[in-house]
């Protein structure tokens, strides 16, 4: 029996995840065979900005991954972020072969195609064209017109596109590790794919990947992709408004943020304190955890006011009744699911990757949303499709365990 393998490497700004996953003939729901994690990335906002640093982490991420699943590595699927992506919506036409009853793939392969011809500096390069629907004679709202009869076939395509420099210095960097880039994905929309439903995304949806330097969104209206793009705040603005207004080093408001963080000061009291000695011999200061609060407040502030302009200047502010889909190691912090309900006026929640097999508990967790939505994004392209003979899930399983209880 053979099995479809995949690999999807999240580059953020923090880390590096690597997830190799299968499934086998059959199935429906793949399995995660194989993890690896490394703390830093020599990533800033979505940009490389030290190959060193980026090289050791991709490569020692893959390593792991590699021998816990017993595999060896090729091509992957890679995130992609930062403040140089950008999209837009574009339409495709075509005039369909006379004499011939009906619409077939190709067709629709030309037709797509035809919809990449929006106009794209010399200096960017198209990373996405989605299909959002077809048109066949005037007839809008078709999903697949493979099989249908008509003349003349259109699609409405939503196109992402990022800067080539910036695309370019991150596929040399994964080389450098050894792995060959299948395709770049934009990250929140390989985490679209790991925690939305398809509810949601046909009743209306926003997913927030909320990471270190940005954050990215991705809107679902009636099954199909309505926008994307990227916030340039992320969590570790966070954490340097947290060292500015404590005047502490940045390592420190980190663990201040992680460890006694909270999105609203409304449950706290001024008796609430921090003794930063517990945490650092060098330092003497005993902090108000409510100040620490009113910090995080106003900058939540901040993002979540410019993800609804975003969502204001598509026409879609407090259009999406399946609301807000938090992921990303941002999302963790407490009390930030009431602060998006508050400052978005959504329904929000945390997002979990969900119908996959071979999980543990720790791999439940927003942060892994865009890894494990990257390597469902290999598995279901057709072009990619990789085989190898049947592995021993128990065992991968068993090592999986391990890796998390050292």
């Amino acid at each position: 029996m053979k099995e479809k393998i995949s690999v999807g490497i999240d580059i953020g700004d923090s880390q590096v995840v690597a997830v190799i996953g299968h499934r086998a003939e059959g199935e429906t729901h793949p399995s995660i065979v194989g993890v690896g994690l490394r703390d830093g990335s020599g990533m800033r906002r979505g940009v490389i900005t030290d190959v060193e640093e980026a090289t050791a982490a991709i490569g020692g991420a893959v390593e792991d991954a590699e021998r816990m699943a017993g595999l060896p590595v090729e091509a992957v699927y890679v995130s992609i972020s930062g403040e140089h992506i950008s999209s837009t919506n574009n339409k495709g036409l075509i005039a369909l072969t006379r004499g011939r009853e009906d619409i077939t793939q190709d067709d629709v392969m030309r037709v797509i195609e035809t919809a990449q011809s929006v106009t794209v500096p010399a200096n960017r390069e198209i990373l996405h064209v989605i299909s959002r629907m077809f048109i066949v004679d005037g007839q809008e709202g078709i999903k697949d017109p493979v099989g249908m009869s008509g003349n003349r076939l259109e699609v409405d395509a939503h196109v992402v596109t990022g800067a080539s420099p910036f695309i370019k210095n991150l596929r040399r960097t994964a080389e450098q590790a050894g792995v060959a880039v299948a395709s770049f994905v934009l990250s929140p929309l390989a985490a679209s794919k790991a925690v939305l439903s398809k509810k949601s995304k046909e009743l209306g949806v926003v997913l927030l990947d909320i990471g270190a330097g940005t954050t990215g969104l991705v809107v679902f209206e009636e099954g199909d992709i309505y926008h994307s793009a990227v916030i340039p705040i992320g969590s570790a603005h966070i954490t340097s408004d947290i060292a500015l207004g404590l005047r502490i080093g940045l390592d420190l408001a980190e663990r201040v943020k992680v460890e006694y963080g909270m999105a609203s000061p409304i449950t706290l009291s001024d008796n609430d304190k921090i003794d930063l000695s517990r945490m650092d011999r060098d330092e003497e200061q005993v902090v108000s955890r409510r100040y620490v609060a009113e910090i995080i407040e106003a900058r939540l502030a901040e993002l979540f006011n410019m993800v609804k302009l975003e969502l204001r200047r598509v026409g879609r502010d407090g259009m999406l009744p399946a609301g807000a889909v938090l992921v990303g190691g941002g999302a963790k912090l407490p009390g930030i699911i009431e602060s998006a309900k508050e400052h978005l006026g959504l329904p929000a929640q945390l997002g979990f990757p969900v119908e996959l097999k071979g999980m543990v508990d720790k791999l439940d967790d927003p942060r892994f949303a865009t890894s494990i939505g990257l390597m469902l994004w290999g598995i279901d392209d057709e072009e990619t499709r990789m085989t190898f003979p049947t592995v021993d899930i128990t065992s991968i399983v068993a090592r999986i365990k391990g890796i998390f209880s050292k």
